[in-house]
């Protein structure tokens, strides 16, 4: 049965009529094609304008959807020959992290991303998408293997943030946050990146250092989280609402437009309508194009060349400008 948002109660309503006229007419002498060919066009024209006109919360709410494709999912649907790569060499494996070589359309290269695991007792053993620093420091074990072997890198993002618990500060969480920010822009080999859930924090920030860094239309890249942020300036007597997350979600600018906007990112990937748990496929396909695309610029760029500009690049986020 398909989750709907809140603010998707009435298409819910309308898919779910159309389905039961689908059960009616099925394997019955009556013809009830005409209405539900209305139906649909209808729900399609709601799922339209609901989704022309999103606000940031709701935008949110969809990057955070429990249906919308994780990193695995993304693997199966266009990484052909995936070898997944466990451990750190240091402390253990961090399932939260997912790294492995495969190929996409052709292509070797090494393929990092969050994942936040489905039901319970998955998103438990992955701690729903909040790496230690083991996680880390196996992502920059793996980039590095890739860059021994001239393969390119490509991170899929989608965490609230790195984990914040005690045992995880103990061993270096800030430090291995910080020893990936500085080892990544230095490695050797193209770097694609694309925030396809979250992209939260720290957490985020450790596996986007990249010459492209793209997101998916509805995905959400952001300092902190509007429940975080908005506990932080508006908690009174412990009480939060929802109009107080709204509110810290405008704020925060995390969409896809207002990073495109501040030139953090460099595209927006377009979703299906209604997002990509619509059509997992069609998205995955998207993806792969865009990393197939931007290689073919970035793999006729010398090292040099490679590193220099993903400085600058790195360099211009947060400029300000005096009048």
């Amino acid at each position: 049965m398909a989750y709907y948002l809140d603010f998707e109660k009435p298409l819910e309503e309308l898919e779910t009529k159309i389905e039961e006229l689908k059960r009616l007419s099925d394997g019955n002498e009556i013809d009830l094609s005409s209405e539900i060919r209305q139906l649909e066009k209808k729900a399609k024209d709601m799922r339209s304008e609901f989704f022309s006109d999103l606000t940031p919360w709701q935008k949110t709410m969809i990057a955070r959807h429990p249906e919308r494709p994780y990193t695995l999912d993304y693997i199966t649907m266009m990484v052909e020959d995936f070898l997944e790569l466990h451990g750190d060499r240091r402390f253990g494996d961090d399932p939260a992290i997912v790294s492995g070589i495969g190929k996409i359309n052709g292509i070797s290269m090494a393929v990092i991303g969050h994942q936040k695991g489905r039901g319970t007792k998955e998103r438990i053993f992955r701690n729903f998408g909040q790496p230690n620093p083991e996680g880390y420091r196996k992502a920059l074990r793996v980039m590095k293997l890739a860059e021994r072997f001239k393969m390119p890198v490509v991170t899929l993002i989608d965490t609230p943030g790195a984990f914040p618990g005690i045992g995880a500060e103990e061993r270096g969480q800030a430090e291995a946050i910080a020893t990936n920010l500085m080892e990544v822009s230095k490695i050797k080999v193209p770097i694609v990146s694309i925030v396809i859930g979250e992209g939260g924090s720290g957490g985020a920030l450790a596996l986007s250092v990249a010459d492209r860094l793209y997101m998916l239309e509805h995905s959400v890249y952001s300092v902190i989280s509007p429940e975080g942020c908005a506990a932080i300036l508006w908690r009174k007597n412990g009480e939060l609402s929802l109009d107080d997350f709204s509110r810290a979600a405008d704020a925060l600018k995390l969409t896809t437009q207002d990073l495109k906007a501040f030139k953090i990112i460099d595209d927006i990937i377009p979703e299906p309508l209604g997002g990509a748990h619509r059509e997992p496929e069609t998205t995955a396909k998207r993806i792969a194009e865009y990393i197939t695309k931007a290689l073919e610029t970035l793999r006729t760029k010398s090292t040099a060349k490679l590193i220099e500009e993903r400085y600058k690049k790195i360099r211009k986020i947060g400029s300000i400008t005096q009048t």
